[in-house]
């Protein structure tokens, strides 16, 4: 099942100011190793402003291209990834939903 990626407008209103974007963009998430609260043990969800290569899903938001390659699907399998704005922290959040 391929993954489903949701980025609500005010998560994606939240990284348009974090990273000065103006104009259309693409933002990536990637399985980095380390770093905590990752939905893999030993690894978590980078980010990263980048032109996409081999796009396995995205979406897009306010011109904003969020999207993941296909050598790292394998981090959301079985997963589809929601991204909301946490209001008490002021930052995104992720949550993993199960694919039906």
């Amino acid at each position: 099942m391929t993954l489903k990626i949701s980025v609500s407008q005010v998560a994606a209103k939240w990284y348009k100011d974090e990273f000065s974007i103006e104009g259309k963009e693409h933002i990536q998430f990637f399985a980095r190793y380390g770093g905590i609260g990752g939905l893999v043990p030993g690894f978590s969800l980078g980010l990263q402003l980048n032109t996409p290569e081999d796009i396995y899903a995205s979406t897009n938001v306010l011109d904003i291209t969020f999207f993941v390659e296909q050598k790292d699907a394998w981090y959301f399998s079985g997963k589809h990834l929601k991204i909301q704005l946490n209001h008490t922290l002021n930052e995104p959040e992720f949550i993993y939903i199960d694919a039906d």
